[in-house]
């Protein structure tokens, strides 16, 4: 979560502008955003030159899901006081948010020497890693949070993650199970969780894990998208479009539900549209679990045998199993 700082104004307590920004804090606090905004912008109104209104002004947009307006302030904010500490960690968190992993690398290289043995740092430090693909620096963050809070369960979701990317699925099982023994309705764990079911196969008790994360945040693409992925699995195409639609709809540029949407054509003989969310899913993330091997399985389907055995052979160098077989068995 994004740090919270109150501090208080320098005039004295009487004066308009703190007692707008206490008025805003004390929305803030009661998650009342639009009123923490309107009191913080009352407070600004009053003295431009204030930082601190500005920054919480920022975290309050942020929660209201303004991230532009968020970015605005805490730059701004920074502007006022180039030594805030707290605007440089909020700020990190937005441009993470807003894809600009580097600017928040960036940010939370700044104030390194305030922050490096906060467990909250350290996780949005490997947050931001993995966003870059630095997986040592991502693995020394994640460690590094963990040391100084065992039982932070962000960081031990995210690590988890970050683990099963790399195919250390024991690791990330481990961590996973810790995690949701401290919080039964993580939901970013309910649905890795779901994801470490499914690759052993185990379908129908991987998606009651997503179902649990969609309990907690219904509309979240990667979970919809998981659920589709299940439900194809199960053999329930027809439920499975709807999700996987929205899932596209809330975020285009997931290449696991562009993946998922060729699985749903390909199970509905539909091979030209499949071929294309897989070369979709491709073009934005080569690296999502198996695409190859669909890809070949499209290709050869439509007689394109050279292409797939082209799109198995890049499955293999990938480490893809299936791929291997594949090419092994059609491409002599």
């Amino acid at each position: 979560m994004v740090v919270l700082l109150f501090s208080s104004c320098s005039n004295s307590t009487t004066d308009e502008a703190a007692q707008f920004f206490l008025k805003g804090n004390v929305q803030l606090q009661k998650r009342e955003f639009k009123e923490a905004i309107r009191f913080y912008s009352e407070a600004i109104s009053k003295k431009s030159d204030f930082a601190d209104a500005y920054n919480n002004r920022g975290l309050a947009k942020f929660r209201d899901d303004d991230r532009e307006g968020a970015l605005a302030d805490y730059t701004r904010a920074i502007e006022l006081d180039p030594d805030f500490s707290t605007a440089y960690f909020n700020r990190a968190e937005v441009l993470l948010e807003t894809g600009d992993a580097a600017g928040s690398v960036a940010d939370l290289q700044r104030i390194e020497k305030q922050y490096r043995d906060s467990t909250f740092y350290q996780t949005r430090l490997g947050d931001a890693y993995v966003r870059l693909a630095n997986v040592s620096q991502a693995q020394v963050a994640y460690d590094r949070a963990l040391q100084l809070n065992p039982n932070n369960v962000e960081a031990l979701t995210n690590r988890a993650a970050l683990f099963y990317t790399q195919k250390a699925y024991e690791q990330a099982g481990e961590d996973i199970q810790r995690a949701l023994r401290l919080n039964p309705k993580q939901d970013a764990a309910l649905n890795n969780q779901s994801l470490l079911l499914a690759r052993a196969g185990n379908f129908a008790e991987a998606l009651t894990f997503v179902e649990r994360a969609l309990t907690v945040q219904p509309r979240q693409p990667f979970y919809l998208n998981n659920k589709a992925y299940l439900l194809l699995k199960l053999n329930r195409p027809a439920e499975a479009l709807p999700l996987v639609n929205e899932s596209l709809q809330r975020d285009s540029q997931n290449a696991w539900a562009h993946q998922t949407l060729g699985l749903y054509y390909l199970s509905q003989q539909q091979i030209p549209p499949a071929l294309a969310a897989f070369r979709q899913a491709e073009k934005l993330d080569a690296s999502v679990d198996q695409l190859y091997y669909y890809i070949g399985k499209a290709e050869q389907t439509l007689n394109h045998q050279q292409a797939a055995c082209e799109a198995w052979r890049l499955g293999e160098a990938a480490g893809d199993e299936q791929s291997r077989q594949m090419h092994a068995q059609a491409c002599k």
